[in-house]
């Protein structure tokens, strides 16, 4: 570069080393994005891509940079058409690109004045002037060459020049200058070659690799013959050679060092030795850079992990071991960057240099180191306050005293360093007050600038002991004001947002590994890095960076939460078929080997296997503990072959690994949004245990089978007790999912519109069980209460017995609670109510005849003449069993109930607290409960016949009619069933085969239903009723048909039960209708013939 005569002192040369620096790395994001754009299709500005404009763009970059508008009107008319549109649509690009060649000029200009000033460089002296010195050389070189790299830049230079031309007659007055900077730096590092002088002094200390490197390339291509003339720079240039194959320009735009480097220098005369250096640096490069930097990963893990280990027991080590905590995560971030930069960008056939599966570990430990910076920050900030007003005041102090020569304004600005260091205490940092050193440092920038020019009145070269303090004393203040800014610096990955496939396969390696799993939260965390990326100049790009944060980080969670719940879902299975197999039914072989050993029988096969008893599973053969890391096998101490591990073993491993990982932090903030990980959990633990209940049932709609109760409850009580010890991993409210997902299922949908247990069991007990019962398969045995199958031509698929016994209705009621249990006493009772409405569509048929039985029970010749009458007989008697199988079942489910809630103890707990405090009340309200009859629920049956007369238009007078009509039709149809050979009465079931016996609960409860609604009295109705039926059963007696009067004792018998079911009613009623000496003969016939038929 040419050099002037300027004054040094008027340069401000920090402060044009600070903006530009900065602007610079705006102007990269810009011209970043106008790359990206321009490379994708959906993004490209359109008239790139219009075929309307497609020969103009072809003659605009053919003439580039001359501008003909006056010969060319064919190729241009549709230019001229769209000129408005140009102008406004490609005016970002166009200025962008100005602004670019605007840099240019200023950073030329600053360095010629650098250069003209010559000013001194020293790393370890005046750092912030060498470093912002090499910075801008770098973001300069950086930005002109990826400005070459993009394809359209001439045609969008030129298409917006032509519009403008067209528009305003003449051309833009920037585009001459911008035109020929297009042109000239078509090939940029040849020309700024031209355009460096080289420096005498760039010496390089040790800083994060990644900047280093990318000094020593840019430095020594742009100032290459240093390289013929000093042996210490050429051995840096070597080793940056033989580091790597690619540098990062910037984001994922990267530099092939060796090729462009020889391409520069094939065309120098003389240049051969060092293109044979070259050459032979990439062979170094690409056979021995990748395990060198895998080897250098490895290191780190482990010092990583020992420094976090010790910053966490000792976190006061934090104040005099910052500089290491800051160097060691520079060095790790810049191998990750070398890894992720080299992986995507592989020039080798062997790729393995290029996994590494435990990258995951070495950001983990970086995360870690910088959680705890952040929470210990006041314990930094209490350190270095101390020790910038007890030590570094002092020495500089001291040496400000012994300088020989300091002039006035330089000696101002030192005193005015150890003024504000000597004001600084601890109780500042108590009292939480915000510092600020940002004038400070600026001002040591400035001085630095002052000093290092020649000819400058205080030299800082010659006085380096001050510069090297002043640069400790610049970190110290860092380490009290800038802690954010100083972990941004030196382990930033927000690089990861570009590389977004590598950073999801680097993901799912760290899932699929069993021991690096525990690290996985920090991909998520790497989110959070990712909004540090953007600058002002280009506030465009935030929200599209932005989005892409939180959907990486939502998807990282909800792979983790997968794959934690996965793995419960595993355990649970396991655990599930281990509680299956102590089941009872499984217990039947057993008992049988047992009895055939003591009895010396033999049964099975010879050389069958002895099945395994439950539990086996669990023994130890010996007390060594073997675990599985990775795919090898470790066993401590003893070099022996280890045994097989238990599945239950490696699931429980993983799952602990993984829910370290989800119970790291309780929370991360990702672009002004909150994610919690443990909610994802949460979230899918929800799904798959709702699911999972549902699938346990089994339900098989085709078949029409489904799971036993007892044995759903079991799986799904195994089930609840994994979830449950998922709080020893997870701090998460596992109650929270038993509420959600229980409470649920107590519905007849779920809150996703799915079927629960809740509407598969009551579909199952309507529409196979009672269905069969009314089919005559299955009967109602009061004695076991249960439904029992009875022997039939066509054998059942399901034993009704094993889905109805108490401890089946008790399990079912477990499932279901009191909510799901109330939705299937509704359902039954739609199912009532739908009977109810048919038999009154049959006492309407029938009103005339049954209108005059009702007042001639008094005369049989009359009553035999109209029963004959009458229509319907069978259906009224069926449908009316019916209801009673209907209510009997109901009655066993709400028992069942009762005693599931006696036996968690709620309502003994919640009497007795009651009873502390209100025992009057309470009492009071026992009374009245047990004295309003459990067996006649007058609400609910109520419900019934409001729901079966809510269809129908009729008078309340002739509903009440209806009513009294259809107790008279059931009264006088019951002699009928003596005829029925399955109305036989057993007294081991306490009933009859065919299920009449039901008809007593079912006459009581549609009596009380249709005489409470209708404000009748239901004692006289069910009076009239007795005294109907014992006629009519009375006639039989007199009956000389024995098939009419088969079982004629058994009928008998149904009036003591419906006196027995009945509150209104009483065994002296009965007598003064019935005789109850022919209920004793009734019941001594059945019993005599029970016990022959035995026999």
């Amino acid at each position: 570069m040419s050099r002037g005569v300027i004054q040094p002192s008027q340069q401000k040369l920090a402060e044009k080393l600070t903006i530009l620096n900065d602007r610079g790395i705006g102007m990269l994001t810009r011209v970043y994005n106008i790359k990206k754009a321009c490379g994708d299709p959906k993004a490209k500005p359109s008239y790139l891509v219009d075929k309307n404009l497609e020969s103009a763009v072809k003659f605009i970059v053919r003439k580039f940079p001359a501008v003909e508008t006056r010969n060319n009107n064919q190729q241009l008319a549709q230019l001229q058409k769209e000129k408005s549109e140009i102008l406004k649509n490609l005016a970002l690009y166009y200025f962008t690109f100005v602004d670019v060649m605007e840099f240019k000029d200023h950073v030329c200009e600053l360095l010629n004045t650098i250069d003209a000033c010559q000013v001194f460089f020293d790393i370890t002296v005046n750092f912030d002037l060498t470093k912002n010195y090499l910075d801008l050389v770098v973001t300069y070189t950086t930005l002109m060459t990826i400005l070459s790299r993009i394809e359209e830049r001439k045609a969008i230079i030129g298409l917006y020049n032509y519009a403008h031309e067209m528009t305003h007659g003449a051309s833009d007055r920037e585009y001459p200058r911008l035109g020929q900077m297009i042109v000239d730096y078509e090939n940029p590092l040849k020309k700024m070659m031209e355009e460096f002088v080289p420096h005498g002094k760039m010496p390089c200390e040790y800083l994060s690799l990644d900047t280093m490197e990318k000094w020593i390339v840019f430095g020594f291509i742009l100032c290459h013959s240093v390289l013929n003339s000093d042996a210490a720079a050429l051995s840096l240039w070597k080793l940056a050679l033989q580091s790597s194959t690619c540098l990062c320009l910037f984001r994922d735009e990267v530099f092939h060092i060796h090729k462009a480097a020889e391409d520069l220098f094939v065309n120098i005369r003389g240049y051969n030795k060092r293109i044979n250096d070259i050459r032979e640096c990439k062979e170094q490069a690409l056979s021995h850079a990748g395990s060198m930097h895998r080897e250098r990963r490895k290191f780190l893990r482990s010092a990583l992990k020992e420094l976090a280990t010790v910053l966490a027991d000792q976190p006061g080590l934090l104040g005099p071991k910052a500089l290491f905590v800051f160097m060691a995560l520079s060095f790790a971030r810049d191998e990750i960057i070398w890894l992720l930069r080299h992986a995507d960008n592989i020039q080798k056939k062997s790729t393995d240099d290029f996994i590494d599966k435990h990258i995951a570990e070495l950001i983990f430990y970086m995360e870690e180191l910088r959680a705890h910076v952040r929470k210990y920050g006041p314990v930094m900030q209490r350190y270095y306050v101390q020790y910038l007003s007890g030590f570094d005041a002092v020495v500089l102090n001291e040496l400000v005293q012994n300088l020989s020569v300091c002039p006035e304004d330089e000696s101002i600005i030192m005193s005015s360093f150890v003024n504000t260091m000597t004001s600084l205490s601890v109780k500042q940092v108590e009292d939480g007050e915000v510092f600020d050193f940002r004038g400070m440092r600026l001002d040591w920038f400035r001085l630095q600038a002052y000093t290092s020019v020649s000819k400058a009145s205080l030299g800082i070269a010659d006085h380096k002991e001050l510069g090297k303090m002043m640069n400790t004393i610049i970190f110290h203040t860092k380490m009290v004001d800038s802690l954010v800014e100083m972990l941004v610096e030196t382990s930033d990955l927000s690089i990861f947002c570009f590389y977004s496939r590598a950073f999801e396969k680097m993901f799912q390696q760290c899932l699929e590994l069993p021991s690096q799993s525990r690290h996985s939260i920090c991909f998520p965390l790497l989110c959070t890095h990712f909004m540090s990326c953007t600058h002002e100049l280009c506030p465009e790009e935030r929200h599209h960076i932005g989005d892409r944060s939180l959907s990486l980080c939502n998807m990282f969670l909800d792979e983790m939460a997968k794959q934690a719940r996965n793995l419960i879902t595993d355990i649970c299975t396991e655990q599930c078929t281990l509680s299956d197999q102590l089941l009872p039914k499984h217990c039947a072989k057993t008992i049988s080997q047992a009895v055939n050993k003591k009895s010396k029988k033999t049964t099975g096969k010879k050389g069958e296997p002895e099945r395994e008893k439950p539990g086996v599973e669990s023994m130890r053969k010996n007390r060594l503990l073997v675990t599985k890391c990775g795919g090898f096998y470790m066993v401590p101490y003893i070099n022996i072959s280890p045994p097989p591990l238990v599945i239950l073993d490696k699931l429980h491993t993983a799952l602990s690994e993984l829910c370290f990982s989800i119970n790291y932090v309780p929370n991360l903030a990702v672009w002004e949004h909150t994610f919690t990980p443990r909610e994802y959990l949460t979230s899918h633990l929800e799904i798959r245990f709702t699911k999972s209940i549902v699938g346990m049932t089994m339900y098989n709609q085709a078949t029409q089978e489904i799971a036993k109760p007892s044995e759903l409850l079991t799986s799904v009580r195994a089930y609840m007790t994994v979830l449950q010890s998922i709080e020893n991993y997870v701090t998460i409210d596992i109650t929270r999912v038993f509420n959600n997902v229980l409470l649920q299922q107590t519905q007849h949908l779920d809150s996703h519109g799915e079927p629960t247990i809740t509407s598969l069991y009551t579909n199952w007990y309507l529409e196979t069980l009672l269905r069969q019962v009314s089919n005559g398969h299955i009967a109602y045995f009061p004695a076991m209460k249960a439904f029992v199958n009875l022997p039939t031509e066509n054998e059942l698929t399901f034993n009704a017995e094993e889905y109805s016994d108490i401890s089946e209705m008790r399990s079912l009621s477990e499932l279901l609670g009191p909510y799901g249990m109330k939705f299937l006493s509704e359902s039954l009772m739609w199912h009532i109510s739908s009977q109810v409405a048919e038999l009154k569509k049959l006492v309407v048929e029938n009103m005339e005849v049954l209108t005059q039985m009702r007042t001639s029970f008094d005369k049989p010749d009359h009553m035999a003449a109209l029963f004959k009458k009458l229509t319907s007989v069978d259906s009224v008697l069926k449908r009316m069993t019916i209801i009673g199988v209907i209510l009997s079942f109901r009655s066993l489910a709400q028992e069942a109930l009762r005693d599931v809630m006696m036996i968690d103890g709620f309502e003994r707990s919640l009497n007795a607290v009651l009873s502390c405090h209100i025992p009057f009340l309470v009492s009071s309200v026992e009374d009245f409960k047990d004295h309003i009859p459990r067996e006649t629920d007058m609400k609910v049956a109520m419900n019934v016949y409001e729901l079966s007369s809510a269809a129908e238009n009729i008078s309340p007078e002739e509903e009440y009619k209806i009513a009294c009509l259809l107790m008279v039709f059931v009264a006088v149809s019951l002699p009928t069933l003596a005829s029925n050979v399955m109305s036989q009465y057993s007294p081991a079931i306490e009933g009859h085969c065919n299920n009449i016996h039901c008809l007593a609960k079912a006459i009581n409860q549609i009596a009380a239903a249709l005489f409470t609604i209708h404000k009748g009295s239901i004692e006289d109705r069910l009076k009239e009723f007795l005294a109907l039926a014992s006629s009519s059963l009375l006639k039989i007696g007199q009956e000389t048909d024995k098939m009419t009067t088969r079982n004629r004792e058994s009928v008998y018998l149904l009036l003591d039960m419906i006196v027995q079911e009945s509150p209104f009613l009483t065994m002296d009623l009965l007598e003064s209708c019935f005789p109850y000496v022919l209920l004793r003969n009734a019941y001594h016939a059945v019993y005599k013939q029970s016990i022959s038929a035995n026999a």
